[in-house]
C-alpha cells in the first residue's frame, strides 16, 4: 500500500484504557491525525472477573466513557484473538459504540454467540477477516499476523500508517508444536521487521519467568502417558478455550480405549465452535454425558470446566457429587491441566478438598507435566524483539510491575526507548520522542446482574463494608410537631447477637436512637434529614463503642 504523505500536525497516538497495569481486561486505542480531528480504532474489548473484592458482580469491563465521546472517529474494534479478556465486553459494550468489528473466523463465530444472546447480532456489522490478510481503515493500514496462544487464531496486528508502523503483539507464545491452527508466522514477523517498526506493544505476562513456556505438543505426550497410570472414570479439567489442550486430552483417551466426554456449556460451546470453521477434523467421537453412564468406569474420560473452582461449571458440581449425569467415585482421578489463577487459591483448593474427602485422587501440575502457559517467557520476548527490532517498546497486558521489568528488559535487548503506561494516559508515538500527551477518563464498568453500573455509584463498595461490619436498620415514628410517637424500631443484620456485657445489638442501636432523639429540640426535629443523620451517627457510635466495628446504619424519619 502506498503510504499517504503526513500533515504537519498529524499525531500516531496510544491510548490504554485497560489491560495496562492490570492483566485481563484488554481496551487499546490507536488514533491519527490531528488531535482536532483524530480517527481512532479500538483494539479488543475484553472483561476481567469478579471476587471477593466486589461482592455479586460477576464481570469488570473498562469504561469506555472516553472514546464515547468521540465515537463518532471510531473507525472500528479490532479483535486478536477470542479470549473472554479481549471479547468478553463487546456484547455488553457495543450499543455505545455502534461501530463495525473486524475479527478472523474462529473469534468471529464466538463474537456472534455473545451478540445472539444479547439480541442484537442484526445491527452488528461483523466483518470476518481471513488469517493473514490485510486491510484499510481510514489511515490505518492493517495487517493480521498469525501467532500461537492457548486458543485457536491468535494474531498480532501490524498497524501500518504514513508515521511508521506499531505492531501490536495481543497475546501469544512461540510454540513449535501447537496441535491446533496454523502456527506462527515468524517469517512473517521478521519481513515487517525488515520494513522497519516504530513500536512494539507487547503483552508482559510471563516476563518474570525465565526460558521458554513450552510447547502443547510435550502436554499432549505427557497426558497419554499419565492417562495409563489412571485406573477407575478420569475427569480432566482445562481452560475451555484451549482447544489444542482439549484435542489433545481427546487422543489420549483414545489411545487408551476411553471414551472422551465433554462436560459443561462453555466446553461444548468452544469445541463446537472450532469444528465448524475447521478444526479438530481428525479427534475419536465424543460421547455424551448421558451415554458415558453406560459405560465402564475404566472406558471414560470426561473433560470438563471448573479448573477455577468456578462453582457454577462441572467439576465443582461433580465434586459435590450434584451433577445431573456425572459421576465420580472413590478410586477415581481427576487431573487438573491448568495453573491456579492468582486469586482462585481457596475456591479451587476448597474444591480439591471436597474431592479429596470422597477419595479421589488428583494430579495438578505440581504433580506432572501437565499445562504450560499461554504467554512468553523471557527468552521468547528475546527472540520476538530480534524478528521485529522496534525502535519503541511500550509494555501492556501486566501488572505495574510486570510493565516496568518487561520495560527493562526491552533496554537490554538494545531498544532505543522503552517506556511504561497505565490505562488513562494518552502517549505521542509519533512524530518524534514519545511523550505523554495528557491523562483521560478511565475506570470500570460493572455487570450487577443485568445492569452495568460505573464503580462510583457506590454499591459494590456499601457490600463490601456490609460483608464487614454488617448493617443496622432504624425507623422513627414522629408526628408533625416532632414529637415521638412510638419507640425505635431496629432490624439488625451481620452484627454479634450480644456485645461482651450481654446487652443486644437490637437494643444497643434502639437506646441510642432514643438517646438522641430526646437530645434534640422541638425545631431540629422538624428537619427530617437531620433527625436521621444525627440519629444515624449516634447509632453508629454505640455500636462501634461496643463492638470495635463501623456497621452500616440506615435511618428512616415517617410523620403522622
Amino acid at each position: 500500500m502506498k503510504k499517504s504523505k503526513p500533515s504537519t500536525e498529524d499525531e500516531l497516538v496510544f491510548l490504554p484504557l485497560g489491560g495496562s497495569g492490570e492483566i485481563g481486561m484488554n481496551l487499546n486505542l490507536y488514533g491519527f491525525g490531528p488531535a482536532r480531528a483524530r480517527k481512532w480504532i479500538m483494539v479488543d474489548l475484553g472483561v476481567t472477573f469478579g471476587d471477593e473484592r466486589t461482592p455479586g458482580i460477576d464481570l469488570i469491563m473498562p469504561d469506555p466513557l472516553f472514546i464515547e465521546e468521540h465515537v463518532e472517529d471510531l473507525l472500528a474494534i479490532v479483535l486478536t484473538h477470542a479470549h473472554e479478556d479481549h471479547i468478553g465486553a463487546v456484547a455488553h459494550l457495543w450499543p455505545r459504540l455502534r461501530c463495525p468489528i473486524y475479527a478472523t473466523p474462529f473469534t468471529a463465530l464466538l463474537v456472534r454467540g455473545k451478540l445472539v444472546e444479547a439480541g442484537i447480532e442484526n445491527q452488528v456489522e461483523l466483518n470476518i477477516i481471513p488469517l493473514g490478510a490485510r486491510f484499510t481503515l481510514g489511515p490505518f493500514d492493517i495487517e493480521y499476523v498469525s501467532l500461537t496462544h492457548s486458543i485457536p487464531e491468535p494474531n498480532a496486528l501490524a498497524i501500518r500508517t504514513s508515521l511508521g508502523t506499531v505492531l501490536h503483539t495481543g497475546d501469544w507464545k512461540i510454540d513449535p508444536d501447537p496441535i491446533v491452527g496454523v502456527g506462527m508466522d515468524k517469517a512473517r514477523l521478521s519481513a515487517i521487521g525488515d520494513e522497519g517498526v516504530r513500536v512494539i506493544v507487547c503483552d508482559s505476562t510471563n516476563v518474570f519467568s525465565p526460558g521458554q513456556s513450552g510447547s502443547e505438543g510435550d502436554v499432549a505426550e505427557s497426558l497419554t502417558g499419565l492417562l495409563g497410570s489412571c485406573k477407575g472414570r478420569v475427569a480432566v479439567t482445562t481452560f475451555a478455550s484451549n482447544v489444542a489442550r482439549v484435542a489433545s486430552i481427546a487422543r489420549a483417551a483414545h489411545h487408551h480405549d476411553r471414551h472422551p466426554v465433554l462436560v459443561g456449556r462453555a466446553m461444548i460451546r468452544i469445541v463446537a465452535a472450532a469444528k465448524e470453521v475447521g478444526y479438530l477434523k481428525d479427534l475419536p467421537p465424543f460421547v455424551s454425558e448421558d451415554d458415558a453412564g453406560h459405560l465402564p468406569p475404566d472406558k471414560v474420560l470426561f473433560i470438563c470446566t471448573g479448573s477455577q473452582g468456578e462453582p457454577r461449571a462441572a467439576l465443582a458440581r461433580m465434586a459435590d457429587d450434584t451433577h445431573p449425569s456425572v459421576v465420580l467415585e472413590q478410586g477415581d482421578t481427576v487431573i487438573f491441566s491448568s495453573r491456579v489463577i492468582p486469586g482462585n487459591e481457596t475456591s479451587i483448593f476448597d474444591m480439591q478438598n471436597r474431592l479429596a474427602e470422597r477419595g479421589i485422587r488428583i494430579i495438578t501440575e505440581k504433580d506432572h507435566f501437565i499445562h504450560v502457559s499461554g504467554h512468553p517467557c523471557r527468552d521468547e520476548l528475546t527472540r520476538m524483539y530480534e524478528w521485529v527490532r522496534p525502535q519503541i517498546a511500550v509494555p501492556v497486558h501486566g501488572e505495574a510491575r510486570h510493565l516496568a521489568e518487561h520495560a527493562a528488559l526491552a533496554r537490554k535487548l538494545k531498544v532505543p526507548v522503552a517506556i511504561v503506561t497505565r490505562n488513562g494516559l494518552m502517549t505521542r508515538l509519533a512524530p518524534g520522542d514519545p511523550v505523554v500527551l495528557g491523562e483521560v477518563p478511565s475506570g470500570r464498568l460493572y455487570l450487577d446482574g443485568e445492569v452495568l453500573i460505573e464503580d462510583e455509584e457506590g454499591a459494590v463498595q456499601e457490600r463490601r463494608r456490609l460483608s464487614f461490619a454488617g448493617s443496622v436498620f432504624v425507623a422513627l415514628v414522629l408526628d408533625a410537631s416532632g414529637k415521638v410517637r412510638a419507640k425505635p424500631q431496629v432490624s439488625v443484620c451481620g452484627l454479634p447477637i450480644e456485645d461482651n456485657k450481654g446487652r443486644s445489638f437490637s437494643d444497643v442501636a434502639c437506646d441510642a436512637a432514643s438517646a438522641s432523639l430526646e437530645r434534640l429540640s422541638a425545631k431540629q426535629r422538624q428537619d427530617d434529614d437531620g433527625v436521621a443523620e444525627l440519629v444515624r451517627r449516634a447509632v453508629r457510635g454505640e455500636i462501634r463503642k461496643s463492638w470495635g466495628k463501623k456497621a452500616q446504619v440506615s435511618v428512616v424519619v415517617s410523620r403522622i
